[in-house]
């Protein structure tokens, strides 16, 4: 088991592999990527590597669990001012539209993973699912506080343009589409809220 699942404070070594190959599949896709590569460019031993990550696969793994704990920092950030929940998704959306305008932006981790692992019974595939899952029933959750009985397919909507921004984020001009996106999310809360109870 690597270190870091122990709770004890990941080895700088650990920490310099991840940051390496958190980089290289981001930019490049994870396919492309060997081990050998991630080894030279992190500066550490084979044995080392195989130390923390018993195989390719496993290094994905914690790739992928890395990205899904900053986003739900982000989330939790969003929604940790105790806002109102129009408030809240708006800050989500922002969060999102500002990752979407940063450099190096390159689209979803996560659906850029599941591209290249369609298998669903592929434990990358199952990482990915299970992240979006979280993603979908945090929004459903917000979403409900406004308006209970359509907040599931609001939500999904909400994932949905998510998915839209982030795919062309990375295709055409960023700031276009994190403005797309914010105007989809605010009419998506206006018509949300406009369904709630008097």
């Amino acid at each position: 088991m690597a270190r870091s699942d122990s709770g004890a404070r990941p080895s700088e070594a650990r920490q310099r592999l991840l940051a390496t190959a958190t980089r290289i599949f981001y930019a490049e896709g994870i396919h492309s990527v060997g081990v050998d590569r991630i080894i030279a460019e992190a500066k550490v031993t084979r044995a080392t590597f195989y130390r923390h990550f018993p195989g390719k696969e496993d290094l994905v793994l914690a790739y992928l669990r890395a990205a899904d704990h900053a986003i739900r920092n982000q989330v939790d950030g969003a929604f940790a001012a105790d806002l109102p929940a129009t408030d809240a998704l708006r800050a989500v959306a922002e969060s999102i539209a500002r990752d979407i305008r940063s450099a190096g932006f390159r689209g979803c981790a996560f659906l850029n993973a599941v591209a290249e692992y369609p298998d669903p019974d592929h434990p990358v595939h199952q990482a990915v699912l299970a992240h979006r899952q979280w993603f979908l029933d945090t929004i459903n959750t917000v979403l409900a506080r406004i308006q209970e009985t359509e907040a599931e397919a609001a939500a999904r909507q909400f994932v949905m343009l998510r998915d839209g921004a982030m795919a062309a984020g990375c295709l055409f001009d960023p700031a276009l589409i994190s403005e797309t996106f914010l105007r989809g999310v605010e009419g998506l809360i206006r018509a949300h809220s406009a369904h709630r109870p008097s």
